[in-house]
């Protein structure tokens, strides 16, 4: 079983680049496959969860070939995927299970899709009801809207749908079946989620166009091969982010990392507890990306967030209880109820693994309130099979006085090859 140690760290010096974006590389493979000619992916992401996604599309019919293990080349189908021979694996990915229901939806053959235990926990109504009014027949197979799903793809009609959530997976997994459905479709959602989708897609070709809240797509449409560039994972970044700005004397620079303003609510959120924080775009489009500098200063002060901030900030918010630890008074989390249903129900496991650490937290039905400012002593927690608990457990163990031991911690392959690496390097530059 993988551990990480960590003790506590005196200063920090540093300036590194992190692995990239995951939620990117995801969607650069899935449109790749779906084009027309040959997509060049660079900086991609080779953690497990995107692994998933490209064993997928292979199992679906494309070439895809690792020219180096950030850089892949996909040789589009062009619309013409192929009936996968044995159902396919997903294995913890979320992104790959709910993005690729939308695609195989439109194909005239039956794809079963599967994951592991964690995977296998996770509601897929969401997803499922749209797909069904397009026309495709969709079975979870699991209690409670779960998986495995069994699709059975159909020519797809065009549809109006408003969803209920602020949700990038929901939306994706609707745009790209409205790809192949006959006429005008139009999602909604409450507020704008993570638009990592609807920047690629003009990448690709495609074309569709926004109203307030709401995407219209004529369909059905071809895409067409491009080169794109993945720039660093902000959600990666975020780790050490927090560290560097809950440190004093800290200086920190992260390069080539991307500020889509849909995935920075944290930067907010921080600088309303006082962190030293700049940014600077130095590439605009498709996906903003540039420099975050970090400066430790003092104390950080409690905050709140809620409501339209949640959605951009969803998965940062494990990190950002560690930032709510180290602050001076109570910060308030709410309107996250949807943490009960990621890797772990991060609610509850946050609650547990801060009380381990000695920070007093209370946990609601869809939030935390965390008392920061107490002493934090080292612990042994669990991972509880989630990358970012596990991250967010590592970097508060920075702060702690005595050992940290972080275990079963192979789950941060699925999203951060080589942090255990950044750990020790950080570890020892910072004696």
């Amino acid at each position: 079983m993988k551990q990480i140690e960590i003790r506590h760290l005196r200063k920090l010096d540093a300036e590194f680049s992190v692995p990239g974006d995951k939620s990117i590389s995801h969607r650069g493979i899935l449109l790749g496959g779906i084009a027309t000619g040959t997509t060049r992916l660079r900086g991609f992401l080779p953690g497990e969860d995107c692994l998933s996604t490209l064993h997928a599309m292979q199992a679906l019919g494309c070439r895809i070939d690792r020219v180096a293990p950030d850089e892949v080349l996909i040789e589009g189908r062009g619309g013409k995927l192929l009936a996968p021979a044995e159902p396919i694996d997903c294995g913890n990915s979320g992104t790959t299970i709910r993005l690729l229901s939308g695609i195989v939806a439109g194909y005239p053959f039956t794809t079963r899709l599967f994951g592991d235990d964690s995977l296998s926990r996770r509601p897929m109504a969401r997803i499922a009801d749209p797909l069904r009014k397009f026309g495709a027949e969709l079975i979870c197979e699991g209690a409670g809207d779960r998986p495995p799903l069994t699709i059975h793809g159909k020519q797809l009609k065009a549809i109006d749908f408003s969803s209920s959530v602020a949700s990038a997976q929901v939306k994706s997994c609707f745009l790209l079946a409205a790809l192949h459905a006959s006429g005008k479709s139009s999602f909604t959602e409450p507020t704008l989620s993570r638009d990592h989708t609807e920047r690629l897609l003009p990448a690709f070709g495609a074309s569709f166009r926004t109203e307030k809240k709401s995407i219209i797509l004529h369909g059905p449409q071809r895409l067409e091969a491009t080169e794109l560039d993945v720039p660093g994972d902000f959600s990666s970044a975020a780790f050490w982010m927090v560290l560097a700005a809950g440190l004093p004397g800290a200086k920190l620079t992260l390069r080539k990392v991307g500020l889509n303003p849909t995935r920075t609510a944290l930067i907010s959120a921080l600088l309303r507890m006082g962190a030293g924080i700049m940014e600077k775009v130095e590439q605009p489009t498709p996906e903003p990306l540039g420099t975050i500098t970090v400066t430790g200063g003092g104390r950080l002060k409690a905050t709140q967030v809620s409501g339209k901030e949640i959605p951009n900030l969803i998965d940062e918010i494990p990190i950002l209880a560690v930032a709510a630890a180290l602050a001076e008074g109570t910060t308030e989390i709410k309107d996250a109820g949807e943490l009960r249903h990621k890797e772990s129900d991060r609610l509850a496991v946050i609650t547990k693994n801060l009380r381990l650490f000695g920070v007093p937290v209370e946990e609601k039905p869809d939030g935390l309130l965390i008392e920061g400012g107490c002493r934090i002593v080292g612990a042994e927690v669990e991972s509880h099979g989630d990358h970012r608990i596990a991250m967010s457990a590592a970097i508060l163990g920075f702060f702690a006085k005595g050992r940290t031991l972080v275990k079963d911690t192979a789950c941060i392959e699925t999203s951060y090859p080589g942090f255990a690496k950044q750990v020790a390097l950080i570890q020892e530059l910072g004696r």
